[in-house]
């Protein structure tokens, strides 16, 4: 049995044993879904979020009760890092040629619990490809919307990776939370660098 400390410095039992097999699979508009992280290793970095503590930067334009990975462990993010390059953005790379992986902008873990952060408003990211994984389960409301697309997040099973297309046609937003803790993994990957398009 691995302990929450070895988990998070070693990134043991995160990969699940399907992600060999995995594709990314298209489940609305330029939105795909990839197996991540185990439902057992969710639940750690939800562990380890709760330790550290989550506060929300006031300089924020959409302010929300966050810890970044990098906080809760500087060898986490990097894992992190180095797993959506060598496992997550091929996939990605087979529906989108034309990005490019320069790591990551920031990883953090949000929290919504009633009275405290409820809803997120819309907005897009400032990251060459977003994505979200879903830690945990026993909650009600807080889906990730995307309007344009007709799209939520609620069919999403905890350990899932949904990615999208940042900047321009994903604007999101999370509904109200009705009941219970919702945490979610938010990922912005880089903005990519100079490119010779001639």
């Amino acid at each position: 049995m691995v302990d929450d400390l070895t988990r998070l410095l070693t990134y043991a039992d995160a990969i699940p044993d399907d992600a060999d097999d995995a594709v990314a699979r298209e489940v609305g508009p330029e939105l795909y879904v990839v197996p991540f992280w185990t439902s057992e290793f969710c639940a750690t970095v939800i562990r380890a979020a709760e330790l550290v503590g989550f506060e929300p930067d006031p300089d924020d334009p959409v302010p929300g009760h966050e810890v970044s990975l990098a906080t809760i462990s500087r060898r986490l993010f990097q894992a992190v890092e180095a797993d959506i390059g060598t496992r997550v953005w091929p996939l990605l790379a087979e529906r989108w040629p034309l990005i490019e992986y320069q790591g990551l902008r920031d990883a953090f873990v949000i929290r919504y619990v009633p009275g405290e952060q409820e809803s997120l408003r819309i907005h897009q990211d400032v990251a060459q490809v977003s994505a979200t994984v879903r830690l945990n389960d026993g909650y009600e409301g807080a889906a990730l919307r995307f309007p344009r697309q007709g799209f939520d997040n609620r069919a999403q099973r905890v350990g899932e990776l949904l990615a999208w297309p940042s900047l321009v046609t994903h604007p999101h937003e999370a509904g109200p939370l009705l009941s219970g803790t919702k945490y979610g993994l938010t990922v912005w990957c880089e903005l990519p660098g100079d490119i010779d398009y001639l």
